[in-house]
């Protein structure tokens, strides 16, 4: 057993997923299913998320059963004798999941008179090539040259920035995105964004000043 110690202040989920990964050996698996991938696309949703917040969990090796629903899991595991570890934290109504889980597609079913986990992962799926495309043509802009961005659709710009300013996984928020194509287009010589980082225009450049370089 492990036990780890995460920030509570914000973003708890996300903390805690981290934080359980790093413990976890290279290379394992999650069992995320679809009815995950469901919860995942409604929670990014409330939290204004773009397509790629929309494209949810992203399908792969270290997915293997994000095709198949919850009960499936659970009967797989009865039928071979498994028993599953039950997180006492799945019950707890603080957690946005959560009441996702219990509350809002049970009423979103009852609405729509169906199952609505398929249809809402087959959304993230169309979003998800949506956003794969339109990243694949973001990388073709240099996020530090101010005419390039200043001429791109915003949207490409925008990813642009997003690809070149995220962190450990964790882009700059949309505000601050817009905060600094307002420097490449010279509303600002520069500006702050997430973690503590300013984002600085030269000679139509952009670079980035942390906190160890705005002395130099």
């Amino acid at each position: 057993m492990h036990r780890v110690e995460i920030d509570g202040s914000r973003n708890v989920e996300a903390n805690a997923r981290e934080a359980r990964r790093s413990v976890l050996p290279e290379g394992s698996l999650t069992g995320h299913t679809l009815d995950d991938q469901a919860e995942t696309l409604l929670i990014r949703l409330i939290r204004g998320s773009g397509s790629d917040g929309l494209s949810a969990i992203t399908p792969g090796p270290t997915h293997p059963i994000l095709g198949l629903r919850r009960h499936e899991t659970l009967a797989v595991c009865s039928e071979m004798g498994i028993t599953p570890v039950v997180d006492p934290t799945n019950d707890d109504p603080s957690m946005w999941r959560n009441r996702i889980r219990h509350e809002v597609l049970p009423l979103l079913n009852d609405i729509a008179e169906r199952d609505v986990v398929p249809i809402l992962s087959r959304s993230a799926d169309v979003l998800r090539q949506d956003a794969d495309f339109l990243n694949d043509l973001a990388q073709t802009i240099d996020p530090t040259d101010a005419n390039a961005l200043c001429s791109a659709d915003p949207a490409i710009a925008t990813r642009a920035l997003r690809q070149w300013l995220t962190r450990d996984g964790y882009p700059p928020s949309t505000a601050a995105i817009q905060r600094v194509l307002g420097v490449a287009r010279g509303d600002a010589i520069a500006c702050e964004i997430d973690g503590g980082l300013r984002i600085a225009r030269s000679e139509r450049r952009l670079r980035i000043i942390t906190p160890d370089t705005q002395g130099e």
